[in-house]
């Protein structure tokens, strides 16, 4: 438990003290004692999470919330904190939804005929508002009683506030299963959120932290990306292509390394000497590759701000300035840019959609049976283990 709490107190800058951990105390345990549940579950399944779907999963996270590759473990790592026990909460998210698709069975499978019953859902809202959001859900097992749960809410909050990022706090304490998109729940029309929610977001300016919403089960606290219309946003689709000077060790900005200083040269040189998206990526290639030369379309508007003030005015066929980090310097170029309508959801979209739906449904279902059952079989275990 004391990991727990010290990852968060670390990843979001809290003073470590006797009063922050006791104020986490209690939901720590009630997560960790979920976690436990989810596990057994797991197991029972023989469902076995490799790592592939691990760094899949953290990869995710960075691009849903418009991340740099290597975000997170950067940014724990500046931190002095581990990446373990956040691999092993994923682990327990990916396996956990394993389970609820196996319990769906059938109901799990989107047809044909629902995306397009979807479609024409879509269609009749046009002119309606939709969100680009993320969401933080803190259960509470006793809504008669939810004080701690609600002073627990309450300091994720003040963090986030203060500039806690919501990615890694997401996927750490959110008993969504949006967790493991970093909290991201992608574009939402009114009618797939609670109504409690849907009278915050409609308020909120962008980038806003919500104050704690009571929703049935719990709390949420929600912030907004973007807004738009149903069926119309107009984005900029980049093209791009990079290449990546990787470090030999962690980068220390106050002593860099004779190998670091190389590096720096280069990717200097690099700026002057190339012109085309070919030989961006021949030079990635004759750098071993440590990064993907095309990282995939990325929407302008839902970048990071620091990478959007970078691509917004670069030329295409044009190197960036060197971006560094703690792993190595990367060179970005622009291929191609082009306005496109958004708001123009895929049926692949919109099946994961569905889906998704379907899973947070049946995990709280599923939850809380399981809950129910432990109140009976795991009260001695779960006291002589915590206390």
């Amino acid at each position: 438990m004391d990991n727990r709490a010290k990852l968060f107190v670390l990843s979001t800058g809290l003073p470590i003290s006797p009063e922050i951990m006791n104020r986490m105390r209690g939901q720590i345990i009630h997560q960790l004692i979920d976690e436990r549940l989810k596990t057994q579950e797991i197991l029972k399944l023989h469902i076995n999470v490799e790592p592939d779907q691990i760094a899949g999963a953290i990869s995710n996270i960075e691009q849903r919330n418009g991340m740099p590759k290597n975000a997170l473990r950067d940014r724990l790592a500046s931190d002095g904190v581990s990446l373990t026990t956040l691999i092993d909460q994923i682990r327990v998210q990916i396996g956990w939804m394993q389970v609820l698709r196996e319990k769906l069975g059938e109901e799990g499978r989107v047809t044909a005929t629902q995306i397009s019953q979807r479609e024409q859902a879509l269609q009749a809202e046009q002119g309606r508002p939709q969100y680009f959001m993320s969401e933080i859900f803190v259960p509470v097992a006793d809504p008669r009683h939810d004080e701690n749960e609600l002073a627990f809410t309450k300091t994720i909050i003040s963090q986030l506030r203060e500039g806690a990022p919501f990615p890694i706090v997401a996927a750490q304490f959110s008993q969504a299963q949006s967790a493991l998109d970093g909290g991201s729940m992608g574009w939402v029309q009114e009618d797939n959120l609670d109504p409690q929610v849907v009278n915050i977001v409609r308020q909120m300016p962008i980038g806003a932290i919500s104050n704690p919403i009571q929703v049935a089960g719990g709390f949420v606290i929600a912030t907004v990306q973007s807004k738009r219309v149903v069926g119309k946003q107009m984005g900029t689709l980049l093209d791009l292509r990079q290449a990546f000077f990787p470090f030999d060790a962690p980068l220390n900005p106050q002593n860099p390394t004779e190998q670091q200083r190389a590096a720096l040269q280069k990717a200097t040189t690099a700026v002057q000497t190339v012109h085309s998206c070919d030989a961006m990526e021949a030079l990635n290639k004759s750098l071993g590759e440590k990064r993907p030369s095309n990282p995939g379309s990325q929407i302008l508007e839902r970048l990071m701000p620091q990478m959007k003030a970078v691509l917004e005015a670069l030329p295409p066929n044009k190197v960036s300035r060197p971006l560094v980090s703690m792993d190595g310097i990367a060179l970005l170029m622009v291929c191609n840019r082009q306005q496109k309508n958004l708001a123009q959801q895929s049926p692949s979209e919109i099946a994961d959609q569905l889906m998704n739906e379907r899973v947070e449904q049946a995990s709280r279902q599923l939850q809380r049976d399981l809950q129910r059952r432990a109140i009976i079989e795991m009260r001695p275990a779960a006291k002589t283990a915590f206390n």
